[in-house]
């Protein structure tokens, strides 16, 4: 509710204004600032109810969104630290959790060089990419933020089964529990038992609030990687009940990129390195040229650019 939709009833209204006009009978010239108190201290205590909830919302989403960009801009310090603000001013809100957990992930993908086109150009660079190790701090900084927006989102689940935040969180916490299985462990199977449940979480969240872009994040990506798959691979895992199509991956993934609040650069990422794949190089080097300008900070996407104008670079693509 913002400010202006505050309204009194007829009666505090008639109330309040019999209070006026008898201040003025008495005395023409002053009025009596006492036959006011008590209005205005009422209108006071409403007015700090209904505002002050909202500005400190806004306050965390502000701290969010500059986590977020932090780290796309590969300023990981001011990105932790502003999740840290955020989870002091809201103490049972799982994500500024996730923020944290996002900002140590995204920080070991650059110190180990992980989001490359090498890797995913092709379905065959995937398959044999190597595998990497955390750095051991990380890694529990890593878990220990999951653990903990896992714990605040199935509290808030508890009390109501469609709490949005709580939702997104789980979406976003299975996302990346599946992209450390895949980009580091390497155990397939838990990569897609993953993305089953992240994209569960996401269905859940658009079932209740169609715009919240950033879930498609989860769900397109867990749908892409599925659909990837041979066709046999892919029948076994929709018997399993895991859900997998590339283009519709790609649909998500574009409205994500388009709309979503966090995720937007990552999804406009990925979908840089799915025009690589299907050999769009002109498409590819638009996004990485739009990425470099919103995050001059980041080197990445300047050399992505560099190797597809570079004929010494060769980068395969594949179906």
């Amino acid at each position: 509710m913002h400010c202006q939709d505050i309204s009194f009833g007829a009666g505090s209204v008639n109330t309040e204004a019999g209070t006026i006009e008898a201040s003025l009978q008495e005395n023409q010239t002053h009025l009596r600032p006492g036959h006011f108190t008590p209005a205005l201290l009422s209108f006071i205590a409403v007015f700090a109810c209904l505002c002050s909830p909202a500005k400190a919302q806004n306050g965390v989403e502000d701290r969010l969104m500059q986590s977020y960009h932090d780290v796309y801009n590969i300023r990981f310090q001011d990105a932790l630290q502003q999740a840290e603000l955020a989870k002091k001013m809201a103490p049972e809100d799982p994500m500024p959790w996730i923020a944290q957990a996002n900002a140590v992930l995204f920080r070991e993908f650059d110190r180990l060089h992980v989001l490359r086109s090498e890797t995913f150009a092709s379905d065959d660079n995937y398959t044999s990419r190597q595998s990497y190790r955390w750095d051991p701090g990380s890694y529990q900084a890593f878990e220990n933020a999951l653990n903990g927006a896992e714990q605040l989102a199935q509290k808030r689940l508890d009390r109501n089964k469609d709490d949005d935040r709580a939702l997104l969180a789980l979406a976003l916490s299975n996302s990346m529990r599946a992209e450390d299985a895949a980009l580091f462990a390497k155990k397939d199977m838990a990569t897609l038992s993953y993305f089953h449940s992240s994209t569960s979480y996401a269905e859940r969240l658009l079932a209740v609030a169609p715009q919240s872009y950033d879930a498609y994040l989860a769900s397109g990506l867990g749908k892409y990687v599925i659909g990837c798959k041979s066709a046999p691979v892919r029948w076994v895992l929709r018997a399993g009940g895991m859900k997998g199509d590339r283009d519709e991956g790609v649909r998500e993934l574009s409205l994500a990129a388009a709309h979503a609040v966090y995720m937007a650069p990552f999804a406009r990422l990925l979908l840089a390195y799915d025009d690589l794949r299907r050999n769009n190089r002109s498409e590819a080097r638009k996004k990485f040229a739009a990425l470099h300008d919103e995050f001059p900070n980041n080197p990445t996407f300047l050399q992505e650019t560099a190797k597809l104008d570079s004929p010494s670079t060769s980068i395969r693509p594949g179906q």
